[in-house]
């Protein structure tokens, strides 16, 4: 890890704050280090600013997509429901460069005896393969969303190379005896009261029973003995149970979980019965994404949404997008002991925009923030910032740096 005593060389740039605080003459001023090439298109630097609750110290990179060979994709543990931390991602995958994504099923202190997944909030696509949909809003972990923002929130990757924010809702029906069911989910850790959710191969081991715990509004509220999960292979059901499984779901079979009035069209089918799924992460803006992370907006076209908590401060990660798609932007904030106070949600907006992001995200933040590099001569990846629990914390997934040769 590198020192956050490290000294800034003397051509720092200094760059004024954006609007988190009204007065200008309050806006800290924002000190960015020299510029260290990681890879073609791919620059590192460490930056410090006085924040409102503190002195601020984190770590940014710049991709330039425009570069050729350079791109961007979903860093994952080959599950959804997995853990791992963000430098053996990134290593595993040979990415140049990376940080942790989605805020993810951390734990299940209210549900006693309930496994916690470790799957991510919202939608997740890697290599254009749709991983997962987004859980109810009410499901999830991390910060209360600022008023228009929902699971369904995105940034990502689209087939035309450039970065945008997007919205990925689940479409799907699930089809048997003549009778059409919404799908209401996909390999994620909670249904929506009353739905139907399909877990394929992707899912890896976790248990099911999640799924049906907590409401749409009330992540803590008990789990549903009202369920029913049945199995199907190559498009037939083969066993049903009234409790969700566990264990690694084979390629071609598909398990469908059902809570409440979802259960009770399940309990319908038999085995042998035919069943067909269809489903898609339908985009809200034009064009498919080759990669996309959950994360709540708190940059649009250059402004800051109305609502963004300007009192909580806390270390962040965050991803931008800048240069009509082009740029991307990739930071964390350094959990050291003298910098924990790190930024309130504000004032991270504000930052993204002063390093030139047009559209932001913030991802998920505290012990989670991480952001590492792979050495061009060594070949070694390294944690550049301090995690705040001392250690690196496995995560859901994360957004990796990718250069093609």
């Amino acid at each position: 890890m590198r020192s956050v005593l490290t000294v800034l060389v003397a051509c720092t740039s200094l760059i004024g704050g954006g609007t988190a605080l009204a007065d200008a003459g309050d806006r800290p001023t924002l000190r960015l280090g020299a510029p260290a090439p990681v890879a073609p298109g791919v620059e590192y630097r460490e930056f410090s600013l006085s924040a409102s609750h503190g002195p601020a110290y984190g770590h940014v990179l710049r991709v330039d997509l425009s570069e050729p060979g350079v791109s961007l994709d979903l860093l994952h543990p080959g599950s959804v429901a997995a853990r791992a931390t963000v430098s053996r991602m990134t290593a595993a995958r040979g990415a140049v460069a990376g940080v942790n994504g989605d805020f993810f099923n951390i734990t299940e202190t209210q549900h006693p005896g309930v496994e916690a997944t470790g799957a991510p909030v919202g939608p997740s696509v890697a290599g254009g393969r749709r991983l997962g949909a987004a859980v109810p809003d009410g499901q999830r972990f991390g910060p209360v969303l600022p008023p228009g923002a929902t699971t369904r929130d995105v940034i990502g990757l689209g087939t035309d190379d450039r970065g945008r924010l997007d919205r990925l809702t689940l479409k799907g029906t699930v089809t048997a005896k003549g009778r059409e069911m919404p799908l209401r989910g996909l390999n994620q850790y909670a249904l929506p009261v009353g739905g139907i959710g399909a877990y394929n191969s992707s899912w890896g081991s976790a248990s099911r029973l999640r799924a049906t715990c907590g409401t749409d509004a009330n992540r803590a509220a008990p789990c549903t003995d009202d369920t029913y999960e049945l199995t199907v292979r190559h498009g037939k059901v083969t066993d049903a149970a009234h409790r969700p499984g566990h264990g690694a779901i084979p390629t071609g079979t598909l398990v469908l979980v059902g809570r409440e009035a979802g259960a009770r069209e399940l309990r319908r089918l038999k085995a042998g019965d035919a069943v067909r799924v269809e489903e898609r992460l339908q985009p809200a803006e034009r064009g498919a994404l080759r990669f996309a992370v959950g994360g709540f907006p708190v940059l649009r076209d250059g402004r800051l949404p109305s609502g963004l908590d300007s009192a909580t401060s806390a270390v962040r990660t965050s991803a931008g997008v800048g240069g009509d798609g082009r740029t991307f932007y990739l930071l964390a904030l350094d959990g050291a002991a003298g910098y924990r106070s790190g930024l309130t949600v504000a004032e991270l907006a504000d930052l993204m925009r002063d390093l030139g992001a047009d559209d932001a995200v913030n991802l998920d933040g505290g012990g989670s923030s991480t952001l590492v590099t792979r050495d061009p001569d060594s070949g070694r990846t390294s944690v550049r910032n301090h995690p705040s629990g001392g250690a690196e914390r496995p995560v859901a997934n994360g957004i990796g740096v990718f250069l093609r040769t």
